[in-house]
């Protein structure tokens, strides 16, 4: 499991991934899928298994064959949906929308230190309630209009600045292109989920490529620390008047 990644509102989340968080297409064929994938990890900061028309069998098969590709490339891999079948195979977490079971009992289930992602949509309580609950990530979303999720609820970016508040990296997804990423970067994501972005592009690799350059220069931000302490402004001002005064001595 990956231990750099926060959950339950942790102060500090400067270990945490930046950048391209990849959402694998529905593919129905295994060896189709890894050959799709692999060629993108090195673009990656996280990989997302999602297929909802594959059945048990076959979703547990393509997660392992991805779990493979995966420790190969360095790249966690996270389940969408199902923590029970990243706990068997031994991904590096899960990610949770609603209706796929509580946060709670899959941050038991899974550990301190598995990754544990969960959509939050247009909806800052529920950002509120899966931090409470220990969340590692929380994405927010649609942002744009997207041929994934056409109906999916819209969040605006003013919402990922409301979220910074809540010590967690924040993921934006939904018709995310590399022409509109940076605007939500700019805003407070510290990942864009793709899927149709990536493998419908002419070139996928290029794509992974794009969306990896909008982080380009936008380190982590410090998060807000505790207040100074009575008299601390002064005395940084004066120690500060003294360096200068040195320096031209």
């Amino acid at each position: 499991m990956n231990s750099g990644w926060p959950h339950g509102g942790s102060a500090n989340h400067a270990g945490a991934a930046r950048g391209l968080y990849l959402v694998t297409p529905d593919e129905a064929d295994t060896a189709r899928l890894v050959a799709r994938v692999r060629p993108l990890l090195a673009q990656a900061a996280l990989l997302q298994y999602r297929n909802k028309a594959a059945g048990p069998a076959r979703r547990r098969e393509q997660a392992m064959a991805l779990l493979a590709a995966c420790r190969a490339a360095g790249v966690p891999l996270v389940v969408n949906d199902d923590w029970r079948l990243a706990a068997g195979i031994g991904a590096d977490g899960a990610h949770l929308g609603e209706g796929d079971g509580a946060l709670r009992e899959a941050r038991a289930a899974l550990g301190a230190t598995a990754i544990l992602g969960a959509s939050c949509y247009d909806d800052l309580a529920r950002a509120e309630a899966a931090a409470a609950a220990g969340a590692s990530y929380l994405a927010f979303g649609a942002f744009f209009p997207s041929p994934t999720k056409p109906g999916a609820r819209r969040a605006s970016p003013a919402l990922l600045r409301q979220a910074r508040g809540l010590g967690l990296p924040l993921v934006a997804i939904g018709g995310i292109t590399p022409d509109n990423a940076r605007q939500l970067v700019a805003a407070g994501a510290d990942l864009v989920a793709v899927v149709s972005g990536v493998f419908d592009a002419p070139d996928p690799a290029a794509a992974a490529r794009a969306y990896r350059a909008c982080f380009d220069g936008a380190g982590a931000r410090p998060l807000p620390g505790p207040p100074p302490q009575a008299g601390e402004g002064a005395q940084r001002a004066v120690s500060s008047r003294a360096r200068q005064e040195k320096d031209h001595e």
